[in-house]
């Protein structure tokens, strides 16, 4: 059967097309699984939690022998609508097919798009090791043998933790503009970023009723990040065309901070950075890696920059490095979907 869709973002309609045998081999809307009910998890910090609540997407069916499963881990302000976000790599003939896949993505623990978040869970930290446990239940309980993990940004850590703490689950990991542990650079985004939603007085403490303003102002710290100073000058350089006498560069930073106000929490931002900056993969653990693993940089990453990960590569047996060119900084890995696409394929057919 031949199922077509558009799926509406804030970019337009974007078409959908694939063969299933039934109209049950994927889910457009999220489900939701309970796990930790009779055992609590218990967090790297000692504390423990139970009754987690896990939001997920599904597509593709899984076969007979249980591993033809992909595991894709979202960024930090991503959600489990793989198809959305993703959707130049997903569909059929495309990395996420599928007629040929099971393709999971869950949001993570400590979330604000289906998972428990800040407001279950509290304020105290949590690790990217929780948040993968937690992506671990929901694997098990899938049924998933084997799998292989795909992730970008901060789903490229949660893929990098999927390598050190279960690596008899996978088949192979794609880890994309990703470091093993963050600078003082990358964390200084972080910490200014935090910092703009405490300071806002709106915050309360995080016992707020509406987003705090500070949640808009550390987006548009972020992007400056996630994008290049060619990238920039390329696409924002000169004067708004929506607003007289504004920068083109300032509308853009103003719009992507309400657009994330609309969508996203203070409190989960809070939660997740640190989360990111207390992330630290040791030299001996990726010496230790036994997963055939792709590492990709992107040539014009200031975030993370490709030297970074590359240095990760160099260090990690059984991963092999490639680079992106692009001239869109980290980003690209949600840009460059024809290139990315293209090597995805051929390291999973290898």
């Amino acid at each position: 059967m031949r199922f077509e869709f558009a799926f509406e973002t804030d970019e337009g309609a974007i078409p959908f097309t694939f063969v299933a045998k039934s109209q049950h081999d994927y889910t457009i809307t999220p489900s939701y699984k309970w796990f930790f009910e009779r055992e609590p998890l218990i967090l790297d910090s000692g504390r423990t939690l139970s009754n987690i609540r896990v939001g997920y997407h599904t597509y593709g069916k899984l076969n007979e022998t249980r591993d033809n499963a992909i595991l894709v881990c979202h960024a930090l302000t991503g959600t489990s609508a793989v198809h959305r976000w993703w959707a130049d790599i997903f569909g059929e003939g495309k990395t996420l097919d599928p007629t040929k896949h099971f393709i999971v993505c869950s949001n993570i623990l400590g979330g604000c798009s289906g998972t428990s978040g800040p407001k279950e869970i509290g304020l105290d930290p949590i690790t990217i090791h929780d948040m993968v446990r937690v992506q671990k239940e929901l694997v098990r309980d899938l049924g998933i043998k084997k799998l292989t993990v795909i992730g970008g940004s901060m789903g490229g850590m949660q893929a990098l933790e999927w390598v050190r703490s279960y690596p008899e689950c996978l088949k192979k990991a794609i880890i994309i503009a990703a470091p093993p542990r963050h600078s003082a650079w990358a964390k200084s985004f972080n910490v200014s970023q935090r910092n703009a939603i405490t300071s806002d007085p709106d915050w309360k403490g995080g016992k707020y009723l509406e987003q705090p303003h500070g949640l808009a102002i550390a987006r548009q710290i972020a992007m400056i990040s996630y994008r290049s100073p060619e990238s920039y000058q390329m696409t924002q350089g000169g004067q708004s065309k929506f607003k007289p006498n504004q920068s083109a560069i300032q509308t853009y930073l103003e719009y992507h901070g309400e657009k994330l106000l609309k969508r996203f929490d203070a409190n989960t931002y809070l939660l997740i950075t640190q989360a990111m900056d207390l992330f630290d993969v040791t030299e001996d653990e990726l010496r230790r890696n036994t997963v055939p693993t792709l590492v990709i940089g992107i040539s014009t990453d200031i975030l993370y920059p490709a030297s970074e990960v590359k240095a990760m590569a160099d260090q990690m047996k059984n991963s092999e490095y490639w680079e992106l060119q692009s001239p869109h900084g980290h980003d690209a890995f949600l840009i460059e979907d024809e290139a990315l696409n293209q090597k995805f394929l051929e390291f999973l057919a290898k």
